[in-house]
């Protein structure tokens, strides 16, 4: 079985729609997703996007905020080139229909931690999901494009899978399991983009969806591209704890509208705010300043959580500006409007991934990848908040942009072999699979966490090393399923973000180790070529 088309985009969020829409009225595009179409992180995101729209605001104050939460390295040029387009994206989202929230006649914008001006456009605080409804929509519309859910991503086709002549290094599709046949198909095309994701899950608390499993990643780097700054996994600094619901995201607009965190009760200045110790901007700092310090005065104190306190503020502004966590705390027994959240850090964004240019282009012929599959430049060692929403639109527009305009130089799709399942068969060892995943998960939130040493990374290291073998040796003689896939994926991303942070012997950003707690004079990116 196989799929032919001229474009293979891999990931259904807002980047891999947004190149569909863009190439669709030109070329024949097939849009794949692991799972149904809106399950991905677009969905998820509940804060905003970021862009230039309130007077006295400037493209430069946005791309400065931008390096300063990057810590320096990000690339200049990239910063600029997404901050100036933003508004744009935000005029074509808002021609798909997506109701950002107004104030009067203009749009109504909030403020974030690391922004200096209020400039989020919003949907309440439910963002992500009034886009993936918007782009789906209209990609459902379009006679162009053809959305298949249920395929889980194996392995990019390259030469070596080819049973004729193959450009060097080009990639000519994938092959996918098919969860409803529950076969391995060929699909194929001209150009595959991919969008697939961070890599969040390879950590056991995190704000990630269930498939963020770093597939694109781990696909990329084994088809023989660069991965870049692995090291800089961003850790949310407000996820609710709470045992019923977990992985459930506090946005950082509520702390962008007033509020407060705090002690709890019991201990040493409890009631009391803390983030003022920490940085001058306090609950607006960047997101490892704060996650850090949370980190800290969890640990100093022996705490479970800390308290995010907006209860001070009107309670019909907090239910109008938050309406979905108002009443899915409520559903808990927490009433925002009266008491405070109790929340934790968990794993949020992966900064590196795949090596990109300002196209899109990878460093295999024919591949392009945009969201938070790549290392783009924009983010450096830390991502300023509302710009990953930004980055998918822009990066998926100058993606489907090369693709049209250089479709003449993409290298020919060659003869491609099916998928040969002759030599393996059914396992009857399932737990192996579920095992491995939680190991993986807890030592890399234990060793590869927020606070990070040499040893604990050399630990993390040694693990990985076992698990990758027995993961290979069950890969070798098993037939595939989505959990097997998942987990060969997620030992692949675990060591490239371990080897990462070992070559990184300095704190800078998201990467903080108390062996090399000064930043080196010259930022440089970590990069891991295959």
């Amino acid at each position: 079985m196989s799929i032919e088309t001229d474009v293979l985009i891999v990931g259904s969020g807002a980047a891999g729609l947004t190149a569909a829409l863009n190439l669709a009225e030109t070329h024949k595009v097939a849009v794949i997703a692991k799972g149904a179409l809106g399950a991905g992180a677009t969905s998820w995101a509940q804060g905003g996007i970021a862009a230039v729209l309130e007077e006295g605001d400037s493209f430069e104050a946005h791309v400065n905020d931008t390096m300063v939460a990057g810590a320096g390295l990000n690339d200049r040029h990239v910063v600029e080139r997404v901050v100036e387009r933003a508004p744009g994206a935000i005029a074509r989202l808002m021609e798909l229909g997506v109701p950002f929230a107004t104030d009067g006649n203009a749009l109504h914008l909030t403020r974030e931690g690391g922004h200096s001006h209020r400039r989020i456009v919003h949907v309440a605080d439910a963002t992500g999901y009034a886009i993936q409804q918007a782009l789906e929509t209209a990609a459902a519309k379009h006679p162009n494009i053809r959305l298949v859910p249920g395929m889980v991503a194996i392995d990019l086709l390259t030469g070596r899978h080819a049973t004729s002549f193959s450009t060097s290094g080009a990639v000519h599709g994938l092959y996918a399991y098919n969860r409803q046949s529950k076969r391995v198909e060929r699909l194929t095309g001209r150009a595959t983009i991919l969008a697939t994701g961070g890599a969040g899950r390879a950590y056991l608390y995190s704000t990630a969806p269930r498939g963020a499993t770093g597939d694109g990643i781990a696909m990329a780097w084994r088809a023989g591209c660069r991965v870049s700054n692995m090291e800089f996994m961003q850790f949310h600094p407000t996820c609710l704890y709470n045992l019923q619901l977990k992985n459930f995201l506090i946005t950082e607009a509520v702390r962008g509208e007033g509020g407060q965190l705090k002690l709890p009760p019991g201990v040493e200045g409890g009631g009391k705010r803390f983030m003022p110790r920490f940085d001058k901007a306090a609950e607006l700092a960047p997101r490892d300043i704060v996650a850090r310090a949370i980190d800290h005065e969890i640990k100093r104190l022996g705490l479970d959580y800390v308290h995010l306190d907006i209860s001070h503020r009107d309670a019909d502004f907090v239910r109008a500006h938050f309406p979905n966590i108002y009443d899915k705390l409520l559903g808990l027994g927490i009433d925002i409007t009266r008491e405070p959240i109790p929340v934790v850090p968990a794993q949020h964004y992966t900064c590196g991934g795949v090596v990109v240019d300002l196209d899109g282009r990878t460093d295999a012929p024919g591949l392009y990848a945009a969201g938070e599959v790549t290392e783009s430049g924009l983010h450096g060692a830390n991502r300023l908040a509302s710009n990953s929403l930004l980055e998918c639109v822009v990066f998926g527009e100058a993606a489907a942009r090369h693709v049209a305009a250089d479709w003449s130089h993409l290298p020919d799709v060659p003869q491609v072999r099916p998928w040969d399942e002759s030599r393996v068969t059914d396992s009857d060892e399932e737990v192996v699979i579920a095992q491995t995943w939680g190991e993986i998960r807890r030592f890399m939130w234990n060793y590869v966490g927020i606070v990070r040493t040499t040893k604990r990374l050399e630990r993390a290291k040694h693990r990985i090393a076992m698990l990758r073998q027995e993961v290979r040796e069950y890969y070798a003689h098993f037939r595939v399923t989505p959990d097997l896939i998942e987990l060969r994926n997620l030992v692949e991303v675990a060591d490239l973000i371990v080897r990462s942070a070992l070559a990184r012997q300095e704190s800078r950003g998201l990467h903080y180790t108390l062996d090399y707690p000064d930043a080196l004079p010259e930022a440089n990116d970590t990069v891991l070529i295959p």
